[in-house]
């Protein structure tokens, strides 16, 4: 049984505030222990359900705040900037399961802490299909193309509602409640991991035992990606799979899942370039 990992901040309990998610900041090595302790959950509980392989992708920001020697289980750690598949980067056909740890809601969704999808500087809204979708559903395509089901999701409850349709399946854990996009009610971290390690072995057996379905996301797939100025749509429409659509629209249509998610990738490094500062 082999799991794989994708590990992000702003759902993770306790973290309220981007001083706790940036490196730098004042509270950043608290976010990362806190980060740290539900990602051991996570792994403690695919290990204690028969999982005998776990890969861990760093999926935040610059992708390399989790301390590689502190990691549970002898987990492999991927980590570090500029992956071509970023926040889905190692996965593919031989994993049996996917867990999200720590996810957050979209910035285009109801109030969910530190909310955003993938750069809140470009993308004002992404839709899949006509649907408003986050950083859960844009990663589904990647999990949907090696069809590996969605097995364990965690962060908040706007995350839980916005992920339901690509994961049906799998066990959720809801870590705190958003108030606002800058304060939450978190469970201790001590409950938050409890629950963790319980849903993380909940999710391998339902894999072993082939009650997990991967995302079925209708194709060809189409990505409506609004972004904050006219010129980030130009420089996006650049992309090869991407034309611009309207004064801050850039589509992507296409009949294969991972091409259709790397070129989004892609317009996502290369819309930074146009962020005015």
């Amino acid at each position: 049984m082999k799991v794989y990992l994708s590990v992000d901040f702003e759902g993770v309990a306790g973290i309220v505030d981007w001083d706790q998610c940036i490196p730098g900041t004042p509270r950043y090595a608290e976010g990362c222990r806190l980060a740290l302790g539900e990602t051991n959950a996570a792994i403690e509980g695919a290990l204690s359900a028969g999982a005998d392989e776990v890969v861990v992708n760093d999926a935040h920001g610059g992708m390399h705040n989790l301390d590689p020697e502190a990691l549970a289980g002898g987990a492999a750690y991927l980590s570090g900037r500029h992956k071509p598949l970023y926040m889905m980067q190692g996965l593919d056909e031989s994993f049996d399961v996917v867990f999200f740890v720590g996810y957050h809601g979209s910035i285009s969704g109801p109030a969910s802490t530190l909310s955003h999808t993938y750069n809140p500087e470009v993308f004002s809204a992404v839709r899949l299909g006509g649907q408003l979708v986050g950083e859960s559903g844009l990663n589904a395509l990647v999990a949907q193309h090696y069809g590996v089901p969605i097995g364990l999701v965690t962060g908040d409850d706007v995350t839980q509602e916005e992920t339901r349709p690509f994961a049906p399946d799998a066990v959720q854990v809801v870590t705190k409640e958003s108030a606002t996009r800058f304060s939450a009610t978190s469970l201790h971290p001590a409950r938050s991991r409890e629950l963790i390690h319980d849903a993380a072995r909940r999710a391998v057996e339902k894999a072993a035992d082939a009650a997990l379905r991967p995302p079925g996301i209708d194709q060809p797939v189409r990505i409506d990606l609004e972004v904050q100025t006219a010129d980030m749509a130009e420089v996006g429409s650049w992309v090869k799979g991407a034309e611009r659509v309207a004064t801050r629209v850039i589509r992507i249509q296409s009949g294969d899942l991972l091409e259709a998610f790397q070129s989004f990738v892609a317009v996502n490094y290369l819309t930074r370039q146009a962020g005015g500062r």
